[in-house]
């Protein structure tokens, strides 16, 4: 028997995804964003949070989906990944599940356009509805994550 978890729910486009609510910090709105120069494509820049600089990630281009415009329901998820605070901005975040880990299947290779390494698996959610589990500690890899870490000094 699996045991239950709770699940922040997300979108990006149509597809919905999730994170565990222990790794999730905050949720923020859309703040302003410093450009850093010479970072990767898909990091938007750092904000300061009550005194913590954040880097932050688009999620869209980390996952090699088009760009959308920000808008009213976009925000910011800050996740923990390993030490650091970083936040991925999202379409929209409404919605907190509890989910059985019996429920989530290992993903097919690419699902959404999105590469199987950056995910935990795939949950069913009922008889209509997928949920796409990330896999936070592959969505930055060791390299990406030194980078950042230097955004943070």
């Amino acid at each position: 028997m699996g045991e239950e978890i709770k699940v922040i729910v997300f979108k990006l486009g149509e597809e919905e995804y999730g994170v565990e609510v222990e790794k999730v910090q905050s949720i923020e709105r859309m703040v302003p964003i410093t450009r850093v120069p010479r970072t990767f494509d898909f990091v938007k820049g750092v904000f300061n949070m009550r005194g913590v600089v954040i880097p932050v990630i688009d999620l869209r281009g980390r996952f090699g989906l088009p760009e959308a415009e920000y808008t009213d329901q976009t925000r910011i998820i800050i996740v923990a990944v390993g030490e650091m605070q970083v936040g991925f901005i999202v379409d929209s975040a409404n919605d907190v599940i509890d989910l059985n880990t019996d429920n989530i299947e290992t993903p097919p290779e690419v699902i959404g356009g999105v590469k199987a390494k950056y995910l935990r698996g795939v949950a069913k959610i009922g008889e209509e509805r997928l949920l796409i589990m990330l896999n936070l500690s592959e969505v930055l890899n060791r390299s990406e994550m030194n980078q950042l870490e230097g955004l943070e000094d």
